[in-house]
């Protein structure tokens, strides 16, 4: 064995539940802006293991195949729910939403951030820790001042289109693999997340048959980004960790900020500001952002207390 390698333990009921939940954050990503997957699988300890078995998918397929598995169903579960729930929540009460989902982040930040603690600091590191920060918060401001997503769906499908949907697969991969980075407000700022969102129906396929060349294009690039960057930040592990994950824990303060401030949350806050009520949107706001705060912290404690618990009886097996 490999000096480092991850190993892919047998499941237990707990472990294919904790997996399968892990999945189901993933699939959500997809839908809210600013949440982040791979955040979540570094708050439920499976972020290294994820990154393993994606890029050692054909190298130990039966291994990695079976841990990915109920990753995949939880993943498809919160695509299906964010689609047609949490999509709609956010039509009522967008604030309120992201409040929670950035809570959850903010509560799960202390498990990115004990992956540097006592490490030693130079320049480099908190180079890419301010380099982390800025990405998300750019890219959020930049697409909300510059970018215009006015086009709801496919109706003419140009030539250019089809291998710019495989690049922009390939992109939102990434979105998913690196932590702190969000699918939506990647694709929001290049104008095609109310497009590809609104093309996942029965009536805009039979409108135009050609959109499922389009989806399949985007995901067979989004399949290509996820082994190519998943083996990058596997190299990368293995040769700089620490220094990655400087920069991780900016893209996730850098996220936390972007939540806020994103072309869709943007349209929310001039609603307000043309009159539309928000008395019901403001008044859940801090409640939810309490409530994701304290979910994320429970967990983060208990897997602390767990871990802790592992070591001390590792400790004593060896006396």
């Amino acid at each position: 064995m490999e000096e480092n390698e991850i190993v892919l333990e047998k499941y237990t009921r707990k472990g294919w539940i904790k997996s399968a939940f892990l999945g189901f954050f993933i699939g959500l990503a997809v839908i809210v802006p600013g949440i982040s997957g791979s955040t979540i699988a570094i708050l439920f300890k499976l972020y290294d293991k994820l990154i393993y078995a994606i890029s050692n998918l054909f190298k130990k397929f039966k291994m990695c195949l079976i841990f990915l598995i109920p990753i995949i169903i939880g993943l498809i579960i919160g695509f299906i729910l964010g689609f047609f729930t949490i999509k709609e929540l956010l039509n009522i009460i967008p604030f309120a939403i992201v409040c929670l989902f950035s809570g959850l982040m903010i509560g799960s930040a202390p498990s990115v951030f004990n992956e540097i603690k006592g490490s030693k600091v130079n320049y480099k590191r908190i180079l890419l820790l301010i380099i982390g920060i800025i990405i998300p918060i750019l890219i959020s401001v930049l697409s909300t001042l510059f970018i215009k997503d006015n086009i709801s769906t496919f109706e003419t499908i140009l030539p250019y289109e089809y291998p710019l949907m495989i690049v922009l697969g390939f992109v939102v991969s990434i979105t998913q693999l690196v932590p702190g980075l969000s699918a939506t407000s990647f694709l929001m700022s290049v104008g095609y997340f109310n497009k590809i969102m609104s093309s996942v129906s029965i009536t805009a396929i039979s409108n135009n048959p050609l959109i499922i060349v389009i989806l399949l294009c985007l995901v067979i690039g989004f399949v290509i980004g996820l082994f190519v960057i998943s083996k990058l930040i596997n190299f990368l592990f293995k040769k700089m960790r620490t220094s990655v994950f400087y920069m991780i824990s900016g893209f996730v303060i850098g996220s936390i900020v972007s939540m806020f401030y994103n072309p869709d949350i943007y349209q929310t806050y001039l609603s307000w500001a043309n009159g539309s009520s928000y008395v019901l949107d403001v008044s859940l706001g801090i409640p939810f952002l309490i409530i994701g705060i304290a979910i994320s912290l429970a967990f983060v404690i208990y897997e602390f207390k767990k871990a802790c618990k592992t070591q001390i009886k590792n400790e004593n097996q060896e006396f």
